[in-house]
């Protein structure tokens, strides 16, 4: 039976500041860029409010992550395991893994196995690698993607973590290349399908060829200027998940306007009647 889940990002508003990954192309380096935001819950506080809530799970953004050290990180291991809910993905917000410039791939390969480090000692169960962002056409940039994730999997693998990749930035922005990388990668890589990443006349189609492969489903809303979400819309992808069986974390994903609880909520509610 699926099960709700939240993605941090849909409180990115309450969290505290967002720590972007930026790629320096001068002098070939990434660097933090703070990005101040209100801190009215704390990441170490989000499972317990989350398991008072209803949720069974969490995915949390890499740049919301106050600190990466050892004490920090099995402090947010015990927070999760006291409350009883699964530390379900790791998402990592940065990284270019079919870029033709070798040294930021190399520089982000790097980055991303340090990240899956902490994924480990954090207890995260998954990390999610963006495939890239090369243009869905290019063949070279797809096969980059495809030979890094496959040395990634291999190294998150013995760290106890899994890796998945998404329908998320350039490249997976078509549902063939997100199953091309699955063919490339066989069993070790999952995926995760959005339901706002794809785009155009083609998105459900796209929808109902990844979401059977999919071990997490991103469930996100088409809103309006004050944040009301297209019903409609929401439902017709819904219906997609219904159909397939498929019996994984949704997660809620809300960025619209105003209160973030209450726009979560009013997500929420649209994915309950398929819970039952």
């Amino acid at each position: 039976m699926p099960y709700l889940s939240l993605t941090s990002w849909s409180l990115h508003r309450n969290l505290g500041p967002l720590r972007w990954t930026r790629w320096d192309d001068h002098s070939k380096i990434t660097y933090t860029d703070a990005q101040e935001q209100p801190e009215t819950l704390s990441l170490l506080e989000l499972p317990a409010v989350l398991m008072q809530k209803g949720f069974a799970a969490a995915e949390i953004c890499h740049f919301h992550f106050p600190d990466t050290g050892e004490t920090y990180l099995l402090s947010l291991r015990s927070a999760f395991k006291e409350a009883g809910i699964r530390f379900y993905t790791l998402l990592l917000e940065y990284g270019d893994i079919s870029t033709a410039d070798e040294i930021r791939r190399s520089s982000d390969i790097d980055w991303i196995r340090h990240w899956i480090q902490i994924a480990a000692a954090a207890g995260a169960e998954r990390v999610r690698i963006i495939a890239g962002d090369a243009d869905p056409k290019d063949q070279g940039g797809l096969k980059r993607s495809a030979t890094a994730l496959v040395e990634l999997c291999e190294y998150a693998a013995a760290r106890g973590v899994r890796v998945v990749t998404e329908n998320f930035h350039a490249l997976t922005s078509v549902s063939d290349n997100c199953l091309a990388l699955l063919d490339a990668c066989g069993e070790s890589l999952g995926l995760t399908s959005d339901f706002g990443n794809f785009k155009g006349p083609e998105k459900y189609d796209m929808l109902a060829q990844t979401i059977p492969h999919s071990e997490s489903i991103h469930a996100k809303s088409q809103t309006d200027e004050e944040g009301i979400p297209d019903a409609a819309e929401f439902e017709r992808c819904m219906q997609i998940v219904k159909r397939t069986g498929y019996e994984g974390p949704i997660t809620v994903v809300y960025d619209g306007p105003g209160d973030m609880w209450e726009g979560i909520q009013r997500v929420r509610s649209l994915i309950t009647p398929y819970l039952a």
